[in-house]
């Protein structure tokens, strides 16, 4: 990436619009309600030659006090600082508002580059907010629609020339360095070099009720306030993922929306919201359920934590707010005989105390993190398979249904992540749900698979015999009689 663009601008003027067409993907949330964005979100946009990263910002307002839109702006600041160039988006329909000559005096000291462009331009209703923008005294504004993908090429001719100074500076600053190659390494020395964890990282998605603390856990792990926070309740509206090396793992962490129940969730935004949270759940590896430690195991938090095991998601629970828990050894046992009750698919699955506002227990949830995607990854040999089948056999042979024997021939193991197993047997259509969970439960315990969702296929075995499964033809009245007769003789 050769530098860092800044989308700012007041609510509502297709700064997120702008930046789904950069990236190439739906990732932010669009809607027209004013003020969808809260936090920053950051992506690899693409525009002609040009490699940069964007980032898409709340929308700009006049407060400066601990609200929620006074955390956002300070959010948005700390963006224009980092980035390289900040493209301050207006709306050309609307004009010039007294907002918009505020923020240009701001980002005038604050930014090095400031591009004006001058969105929603298309059609004649445009052109007098278009005129009116040249008073700001940023320079020329770009006529855009961020909707139908126009200005494009003008916002590429003014960010060309600016990308070049970007280049020339980092290889004027880039230090020399002699690299010495051996000749004798082979290819498989060669491979050792490079960490494979680094060029994928592994990906976790942080979930929950509203007000749970998911953003404050991330901040926590990140070091930095990256994420807005606050006691107000469903704070976080888009699933942002960020970028970590979280001791030496290469990790990309999801913060998703608070999930309440379906009945509550009224409003298109939190549909939206809710919908983009259960899109990072899919794309996950390991799913953490963040659950308060004062109202733990609620319905909804059983919801989620079943959705992300019928995706095939490695589950890790983790409890916050154990820091103003006063009971805390009777409070684990009673969270530890809850979760085995109501959460018998993830049994075994690692239940993990932690604050996310003193950063107390992040150790432990790190840990329980990486075991949980090793065991999502865990494959078994046919062999040992075969041989603990036929243990499990004699221990607890199948029933017979209708007087049919269901046999068991052989298993091996057919996926991972999460792993899947088929069984070769007779009448698999016959076989009972409660000998399934036995040969689940019996996996999980002698193959040291805790917690991670296990399919379980049965298939039947292809018979040879080709005519089986056709009807038999009747035989007709001539060939009786034909047979009859030579019988007969």
């Amino acid at each position: 990436m050769s530098f860092t663009l800044a989308i700012v601008g007041r609510p509502n003027v297709g700064k997120s619009t702008l930046f789904n067409r950069l990236v190439g993907k739906r990732l932010a949330l669009v809607d027209d309600t004013p003020g969808v964005t809260r936090d920053l979100r950051e992506g690899a946009a693409r525009l002609g030659d040009l490699r940069f990263t964007v980032i898409d910002t709340a929308g700009l307002e006049e407060v400066n006090d601990d609200s929620l839109q006074g955390r956002m702006r300070r959010l948005t600041e700390r963006a224009v600082d980092m980035a390289d160039i900040c493209l301050f988006m207006i709306d050309a329909r609307t004009g010039v508002t007294p907002t918009d000559l505020t923020f240009a005096e701001i980002l005038r000291k604050r930014s090095a580059h400031v591009i004006l462009a001058a969105n929603k331009g298309e059609g004649s209703a445009a052109d007098a907010g278009l005129i009116e923008a040249y008073s700001m005294g940023l320079g020329e504004p770009i006529r855009m629609s961020a909707e139908h993908g126009e200005g494009l090429n003008d916002l590429y001719s003014q960010l060309m020339p600016i990308a070049d100074q970007f280049a020339a500076q980092a290889d004027n600053d880039t230090p020399e360095t002699d690299v010495i190659i051996d000749e004798d390494i082979g290819d498989d020395e060669i491979q050792d070099y490079i960490a494979p964890s680094h060029a994928k990282p592994l990906q976790v998605a942080v979930v929950g009720r509203p007000n749970a603390g998911k953003s404050t856990l991330i901040n926590q792990i990140m070091g930095e306030d990256r994420l807005l926070t606050g006691p107000e309740a469903g704070i976080t509206r888009d699933a942002i993922s960020l970028q970590i090396d979280w001791d030496g793992t290469p990790m990309r962490i999801f913060d998703t929306a608070g999930m309440r129940r379906k009945a509550k969730v009224q409003e298109k935004l939190e549909k939206l919201s809710v919908s983009d949270g259960l899109r990072a759940v899919k794309f996950a590896e390991v799913v953490v359920v963040l659950l308060d430690a004062a109202i733990p195991f609620e319905q909804q938090d059983l919801r989620i934590a079943d959705l992300a095991e019928r995706e095939g998601r490695a589950v890790v629970v983790a409890v916050n707010k154990w820091d103003v828990e006063p009971e805390k050894q009777q409070k684990l046992r009673d969270l530890r005989e809850s979760f085995e009750r109501l959460l018998p698919q993830l049994r075994g699955a690692p239940l993990i105390t932690v604050s996310a506002k003193t950063g107390r227990g992040l150790d432990r949830l790190h840990d329980a993190i990486l075991r949980a995607h090793e065991i999502w990854n865990r494959r078994v040999t046919t062999a040992q398979l075969n041989r603990w089948l036929t243990g499990m056999v004699e221990a607890h042979p199948p029933p017979a249904p209708q007087g049919k024997r269901i046999k068991l021939r052989y298993m091996t193991q057919a996926k991972t992540r999460p792993p899947g197993f088929v069984v070769m047997c007779s009448h698999p259509d016959k076989m009972p749900a409660s000998y399934s969970r036995y040969l689940v439960n019996g996996l999980r315990l002698d193959f040291d698979m805790p917690g991670t969702p296990i399919r379980l296929f049965l298939r039947s075995q292809n018979d040879q015999n080709p005519f089986k499964g056709r009807k038999k033809n009747k035989p007709s009245k001539l060939r009786k009689h034909i047979d009859g007769r030579r019988t007969d003789r």
